[in-house]
């Protein structure tokens, strides 16, 4: 059995040479959450009336409703993947594997205090303080044709994650690209991370579906971005 984390950032996407795109680099704050995506519509149609004008560099790649397969399935919803600290807890995980579909590996951050969970470094502390046991990050299918997106090389990001981590940690780390979802079967529980710093209000109500449909419990509950102005 494994534990399965799914970060909406693997559906909701990011083009190649889109250079606002938060691929380059994005904190995670409630300005990079709401006015960050407002300012990146308004920069494609200055007289933009809703989040749709973002659809052609921020399409929504893949078939998040593939995630239905998990109906019954233990299902926690959340905005951060801060929270999923909280979350392994809850599931008694300890000493699980963890497999996350993701844009980002989470194994280290470069900037603030790296021992404080935080989004970008939530795996590597797991792995490091035996809450996990074994640890796959499955980027999607579409950063083969992104040069920016951290999984398009991934000997290049295996050497950095060797200049980041312990031996003993990377010894557990598996990195892939474009792999299909675990068998339901073998899912004890499942995270599902919006991660609206990195994903396009546009999709936020598919969402919020995906999340209903699962009869996902809340941790935080997810964002609902309206359009204004």
């Amino acid at each position: 059995m494994v534990l399965l984390s799914l970060d909406w950032d693997a559906w909701s996407a990011s083009t190649e040479h889109v250079f606002d795109s938060p691929l380059w680099g994005s904190r995670d704050t409630e300005a990079d959450r709401v006015d960050r995506w407002r300012e990146r519509a308004r920069k494609r149609a200055l007289r933009a009336d809703g989040w749709d004008v973002l659809q052609s560099d921020f399409p929504l790649l893949g078939d998040p409703l593939a995630l239905l397969a998990y109906r019954g399935v233990p299902t926690t919803v959340t905005w951060t993947h801060a929270d999923a600290w909280t979350w392994l807890g809850d599931v008694d995980g300890d000493g699980e594997d963890v497999v996350n579909v993701d844009s980002h590996h989470d194994l280290y951050s470069l900037s603030g205090d790296p021992a404080r969970v935080r989004p970008g470094n939530w795996a590597g502390l797991a792995l490091a303080r035996g809450r996990v046991r074994n640890y796959t990050c499955v980027y999607p299918a579409w950063h083969e044709g992104v040069r920016v997106a951290e999984g398009f090389d991934l000997d290049r990001t295996r050497e950095e994650l060797r200049a980041a981590l312990a031996p003993d940690v990377l010894e557990r780390v598996t990195l892939t690209r474009g792999e299909p979802l675990p068998d339901p079967a073998r899912v004890k529980a499942v995270l599902l991370v919006q991660s609206p710093s990195w994903t396009s209000p546009a999709h936020d109500d598919l969402f919020t579906r995906v999340a209903r449909e699962l009869g996902a419990r809340e941790l935080s509950p997810a964002l609902r971005r309206p359009w204004t102005p």
